[in-house]
């Protein structure tokens, strides 16, 4: 007797506070039912851990309920990652039962800053996000950064990611044998903010399952050794006007940004303190933002350096390339463990406070902030990134400012699974803290 074939099915997802997407899968032949009412959620799960126990305490309890809508316009499907059935997605968000917003939902969020700040200004964000993961007791051999042996010697996996990517609409860009061991980048074409969230989900679920296909286990971890090289992501922003021109370059300018677009990374810097409890939220991002370790360590903006916390990068004329067209800044102090519509949202509401007062950067200073004494730091705004979670949750409430960006309950919320996952770690080396979260990201 044969068996019936697999029953295709559509995931309704939204992504929580620790950055785990999460959600309910429907018969693909009912979706029209459900795209009109979406699917069943609970308040509390805003309180998961990325353990999968509820942080408690938490102002929700068992009582409540939401719903969850699906985007018709985010659906992300491909038959490309080596499953037996394909990779079908849409993105949720969280709603009241009448339909109306939820206080709690990070893309919900996100889209409210979005409109605010072209509502204000007149502006628009293009947005992507470059993600490094690493293929963990992969029993690999040994290659060079880099290198072109790096990426053959994981094939098939970068034509199947690639097709699977491609197929999901993602429109990837390029994959990099990086720097760390059996690590690996992968970059897509910038988007408008929520559509680029949505692709950084995207490509984490689809990496996954690729890797999974072939046998491997691919983590996002920020670090899945304490001496080995971080996976970071790294989140590029340029302004455009609402009718589609670039706003972020002013070749005449001593920083070479606009006076938009210098209020608009003026206000990250400021706030930059209390955004890493947003952009790197977890006990182990703390082992990667470090000094010398191409990652962040200082509220510093630099051109074209990797270790500033906000990078002016590079553009080109070579080929008919368009400056203006390039121009874009490099938020550097984020990882997976984030949920990447909340570190959007953030970066977008310190943004527009910077905007709001008209505010201007500091001068650009070659010198890397760890050589500099107390009285120059303090001369050039430039203050030390928070060095543990503790430190960055403590940042996130003292700015008064950063914390109202979110409702008191769901910064009780978020708080709640912070704290949570510190004493999880209690009493564990770094070398623990890695194999513990390289199982989870």
């Amino acid at each position: 007797m044969s068996s019936a074939p697999p029953k295709p099915l559509v995931a309704i997802v939204t992504t929580d506070f620790a950055g785990v997407t999460r959600g309910r899968s429907v018969a693909a032949d009912r979706l029209d039912e459900v795209l009109a009412g979406g699917i069943g959620w609970l308040p509390a799960n805003l309180s998961l851990t990325p353990f999968d126990g509820i942080a408690t305490p938490n102002p929700w309890g068992s009582r409540g309920d939401l719903r969850v809508l699906p985007d018709p316009d985010a659906r992300y499907r491909c038959e490309a990652t080596g499953s037996a059935t394909p990779f079908d997605m849409i993105m949720g968000e969280v709603v009241d039962l009448d339909g109306s917003p939820w206080r709690g939902c990070a893309r919900g969020l996100l889209r409210g800053a979005i409109d605010g700040l072209r509502e204000r200004y007149g502006i628009d964000l293009r947005t992507s996000f470059e993600q490094e993961f690493q293929l963990v007791d992969a029993d690999l051999p040994a290659a060079h950064s880099l290198s072109f042996a790096a990426l053959r010697r994981v094939d098939p996996l970068g034509p199947m990611l690639m097709a699977a990517l491609e197929a999901a609409g993602v429109e990837p860009e390029v994959m990099i044998a990086e720097f760390g061991r059996d690590q690996f980048e992968v970059t897509c074409a910038p988007a408008d903010p929520v559509t680029a969230a949505d692709r950084a989900v995207v490509i984490r679920e689809i990496v996954r399952e690729t890797a999974r296909s072939l046998g491997w286990h691919a983590s996002f971890a920020p670090k899945t050794a304490a001496d080995g090289v971080g996976n970071g992501v790294h989140i590029h922003l340029s302004l455009w006007s609402d009718d589609g021109r670039p706003l972020t370059r002013d070749g005449g300018a001593v920083s070479g940004l606009s006076a938009r677009a210098e209020a608009f990374f003026a206000g990250i810097l400021r706030h930059m303190p209390a955004l890493v409890a947003l952009t790197a939220p977890s006990p182990l991002s703390y082992l990667r933002l470090r000094p010398h370790s191409w990652s962040a360590s200082y509220s510093w903006l630099a051109d074209r350096d990797r270790e500033a916390a906000l990078r002016i990068c590079p553009t080109w004329s070579v080929g008919g390339g368009v400056p203006d067209r390039q121009c874009n800044v490099e938020y550097r102090a984020a990882d997976a463990t984030a949920n990447p519509y909340l570190a959007l949202y953030g970066l977008v509401r310190a943004g527009l406070t910077g905007l709001a007062g008209d505010e201007r950067l500091p001068a650009l200073d070659p010198r890397h902030p760890g050589g500099l004494t107390a009285r120059e730091l303090a001369d050039a705004g430039i203050v030390r990134l928070p060095e543990t979670l503790e430190m960055a949750l403590r940042a996130l409430t003292d700015d008064k400012e950063a914390a109202s960006w979110l409702a008191p309950d769901v910064l009780e919320t978020y708080l709640g699974v912070r704290n949570a996952e510190l004493a999880r770690v209690v009493g564990l080396t770094p070398d623990d803290v890695c194999a513990l979260y390289k199982w989870l990201y």
